[in-house]
């Protein structure tokens, strides 16, 4: 049986940690891609020689060249520039849906049929880029943001209560960025939801820390962004796909009249198959809920109407 193909664009901290995970658990052969002469064959090698260690048998190849990438079931495209500290997640835009215009269509051309799991910021922006440069449908084009979201938001309920992250679950939805939306409702421990388990200052205190996660992170490393979670968060959807697992992660994903939303790329519960997004997964909001998330969509129309044309 052929080994599944996945193509990371990006060799960075992102790229090469989301590359080095999918290897790791062998779960397919990773082409790695960068603009950068040697960067990605550099990082290649160095990973492929760590295998006879870690002991798998997924090849890791780094290139320059998008043929190598040929008939790729995944691609991540981690590539574009990191936002540095005081930068806004616009003064990225432009700059970032340039690199994401170009990557894409080269990596469509050689893998029309494969599915693209986009993690450059401003990530639901990005989708939109990405959509348009592949002309792929809506079911192969996946933004990574509420994975990583929820991770960084179920790290803090465990942290706060003391208890496994294993036993936490979260909910987090809208754009990502400041005006994401975590639903403490729906975010449990063993089950029960966190505002039976603490004071509505907690609620309230862990909800602005997950929304300005990455910002945090960005401040105390100084120089690049955040990279384990994200690589991690990736691999959860990259896994979920592959092996056709039917997980129901949040991601962003082209709204077609779900949560009366149209035409635009907002995170929610999607189930993840072999086809990509195979349902949205609706849920009731309350009042306050909605408010927030159609801010939040709000947000993410106001910067898709900034794209360069």
């Amino acid at each position: 049986m052929a080994r599944h193909k996945v193509t990371v664009i990006g060799a960075g901290n992102v790229g090469a940690t989301t590359a080095q995970r999918i290897a790791e658990a062998g779960l397919a052969d990773v082409v790695l891609v960068d603009i950068v002469e040697g960067l990605p064959q550099g990082k290649g090698l160095d990973l492929a020689e760590a295998a006879p260690v870690v002991g798998h048998d997924a090849r890791v190849t780094g290139t320059n060249d998008y043929a190598e990438t040929r008939g790729s079931d995944i691609v991540v495209v981690t590539s574009g520039l990191a936002r540095q500290p005081g930068m806004s997640r616009d003064d990225l835009l432009a700059k970032n849906a340039g690199i994401v215009k170009g990557v894409v269509e080269q990596a469509a051309r050689q893998s029309p049929d494969a599915i693209l799991i986009v993690v450059t910021n401003p990530l639901d922006a990005m989708c939109h880029v990405a959509l348009k440069a592949s002309g792929f449908p809506r079911e192969r084009v996946l933004g990574m943001a509420g994975v990583l979201d929820s991770a960084r938001f179920r790290t803090f309920i465990a942290q706060e209560l003391g208890v496994s992250v294993e036993d936490t679950h979260a909910f987090v939805l809208g754009g990502h960025g400041d005006t994401m939306v975590p639903l403490p409702r729906y975010s449990t421990v063993a089950g029960v939801p966190i505002t039976e388990l603490m004071s509505e200052d907690r609620v309230r205190a862990l909800c602005d820390r997950t929304a300005n996660g990455g910002a945090e992170v960005v401040a105390l490393l100084k120089t690049g962004s955040a990279f384990y979670a994200p690589a991690a968060s990736t691999f959860e959807m990259v896994e979920s796909i592959l092996l056709d697992r039917k997980r129901v992660l949040p991601c962003a994903v082209l709204l077609d009249g779900e949560f009366g939303t149209k035409g635009l790329f907002v995170g929610v519960p999607v189930v993840l198959g072999a086809d990509g997004m195979e349902r949205v997964f609706e849920i009731e909001l309350t009042a306050d809920e909605r408010t927030s998330f159609e801010r939040s969509v709000a947000a993410v129309r106001e910067l898709v109407e900034k794209l360069p044309a």
